[in-house]
């Protein structure tokens, strides 16, 4: 006999899914999902299967203190899982124009002195740069959340890299930092402004955002939480959350089910765009994972993590046989890659 998911694919595919089917692939992903179920931080679930919403489950709180459910318009922040669309708006920039991507990072940011002016966007997009990590410069008792802004400032004293840009990968969100704030130079408007007006309205991501103290509130909006002495309370920021290229995008799994659609397609993104963005620039310290621009990239799969104070995220596509899964908590432990493995081997 099939296993389930076998099924239920096809039988999407041909429009005769039944409920028993369907019923029996959400009861294996309800068994994986069980720990963030009840009054506990908790994750929302996404399976995309051939362009398909095959699972779309809320698991817990998004809320602990208000005691609020989590549920599919759930935001959640996304962490890394934002360089994405970092890199998406510096390759429709690029498309339209605006910029090249062999620009050296000085020509958009002249404050940077000369050693880390002449990586390219290149560089910086597939963590090959070499720039300095901000989060070296942030005093451990800061007060105040570094922004983009802050990051240029921290690094704008230093005339050094870690390696000579290109010749090594090294992970950075100073990069993503500093490409967010190309974004804005180069289009004229904010970075939070430019991925709506250009990237999440388009798309009809319409609760998804660029989080910033003085901008829309979140809606439906998880706070972060963290087991303390057996307790879960809210950790929800850090002195870095406020820092918007490398992690501070909100998002949903209903918003990020329209986000995976304009990835396969041209609504949005060209063909060019769009192997720009999956091809493994670089390897990268793991064998056989290399790096495109905001993806990591296998033989098999396109998937990027996201760690912050109180949340960890994942995002795994399988182009070749078709399923995407998404998984967004609000809890800093454990991370839910291979949960989100284990869902994904569900549809083989």
């Amino acid at each position: 006999m099939l296993p389930a998911a076998i099924l239920l694919a096809a039988a999407l595919a041909a429009g005769t899914a039944d409920a028993d089917t369907t019923g029996n692939v959400i009861e294996q992903v309800d068994a994986l999902m069980a720990d963030y179920a009840g009054n506990v931080p908790g994750a929302s679930v996404l399976v995309v299967h051939d362009g398909k919403p095959v699972v779309r489950r809320s698991y817990g709180l998004a809320d602990v203190e208000q005691g609020i459910a989590a549920s599919p318009a759930t935001n959640y922040r996304l962490a890394s899982v934002t360089k994405q669309f970092t890199a998406a708006a510096i390759l429709l920039l690029a498309e339209d124009g605006k910029l090249e991507l062999d620009d050296p990072i000085g020509r958009w940011l002249p404050s940077l002195p000369p050693a880390p002016a002449a990586a390219t966007l290149h560089q910086l997009l597939n963590h090959t740069s070499g720039i300095l990590d901000y989060e070296d410069y942030v005093a451990e008792d800061a007060k105040v959340q570094v922004r983009d802004a802050d990051v240029l400032r921290l690094l704008e004293p230093h005339d050094r890299t870690q390696f000579a840009p290109g010749s090594e990968y090294r992970y950075s969100n100073s990069a993503y930092a500093l490409l967010a704030l190309v974004v804005g130079k180069a289009s004229g408007r904010g970075f939070p402004a430019y991925l709506r007006e250009n990237i999440f309205l388009p798309l009809g991501m319409e609760s998804t955002l660029a989080r910033v103290d003085e901008g829309p509130a979140v809606p439906h909006r998880a706070y972060g939480h963290s087991l303390v002495d057996g307790a879960w309370i809210r950790t929800d920021q850090s002195p870095t959350s406020a820092v918007l290229g490398d992690g501070g995008v909100y998002s949903s799994i209903d918003d990020l089910q329209r986000w995976d659609a304009a990835l396969s397609d041209d609504r949005l993104f060209s063909a060019e765009v769009r192997r720009l963005a999956f091809t493994p620039h670089v390897a990268t310290d793991v064998p056989g994972t290399g790096y495109g621009y905001g993806w990591r990239i296998t033989n098999e799969s396109q998937w990027h993590s996201g760690e912050t104070r109180g949340f960890r995220n994942v995002i795994v596509r399988w182009p070749a046989r078709g399923p995407t899964v998404v998984v967004l908590t609000n809890r800093d432990d454990p991370t839910p890659h291979a949960l989100a493995l284990q869902i994904g081997a569900l549809f083989p």
